[in-house]
């Protein structure tokens, strides 16, 4: 039987959770000054944006680590050890398959709208517009009132529609390029509260897909002189 978190360790499930995409880490790496934990592609595309920074304080980050980061080994162990409850269905998985739970947990896809499957196909922009400054602007689906930025359609659902839950397609995750128009959020302000906390055109090049940045992470770190 899998282990739990318990007092006998000093860790929280809070821990196994990037700063940068709110999932459980996927081989996490650390950084060396602050001792932050990201995912690794996480990691990677981030000071491929951000340059010499921690994307998590700012602190600064070695050229050998932006190229070549270590990895947490001692937080991979602990996720093939222990167990945690999935945030939506409460089942208790190792975290180390929590990824792949999400994938096939119902409840997880009714809550967060996206889907942890990346899909292939054209998005639809419908909902999605760009504000004067260049910032893309949305429609609440709720209410129908145009032109938010992520900060201010957050704000508005907060203080409009913290209780109203109606089945929605989320404008952002639409915006994005894994974003799927046909996904369906169940509680669409609880969504923006957890997947919408900041732009992630701050760490991710949004005009790439996932496999060409991760590649083109590996190909700048060749080009690194340590």
């Amino acid at each position: 039987m899998a282990e739990t978190l318990s007092t006998a360790t000093s860790y929280t499930e809070d821990d196994f959770y990037c700063p940068v995409c709110q999932e459980v880490f996927k081989t996490p790496v650390r950084t060396a000054a602050c001792q932050h934990v990201f995912c690794r592609k996480c990691f990677l595309t981030a000071m491929r944006e951000s340059g010499i920074h921690c994307p998590l304080c700012r602190g600064n980050v070695t050229r050998r680590e932006r190229a070549c980061p270590e990895r947490a080994l001692d937080i991979e162990n602990v996720m093939r050890k222990f167990s945690g409850s999935c945030r939506c269905c409460a089942k208790q998985i190792k975290f180390y398959r929590m990824r792949h739970h999400y994938k096939s947990c119902k409840k997880y896809q009714d809550e967060y709208g996206v889907s942890s499957i990346i899909p292939n196909f054209q998005i639809s922009q419908d909902s999605v517009g760009n504000s004067s400054t260049g910032h893309p602007t949305f429609k609440c689906p709720l209410c129908q009132e145009a032109n938010f930025t992520r900060q201010r359609l957050l704000d508005h659902c907060n203080n409009s529609h913290l209780f109203q839950i109606v089945p929605v397609t989320c404008p952002i995750c639409v915006s994005l390029p894994w974003g799927d128009p046909s996904q369906i959020t169940r509680n669409f302000v609880s969504h923006l509260n957890q997947r919408h906390q900041f732009d992630y055109g701050e760490f991710v090049n949004l005009q790439l897909d996932e496999e060409t940045q991760y590649q083109t992470a590996v190909e700048e770190s060749y080009q690194v002189n340590f």
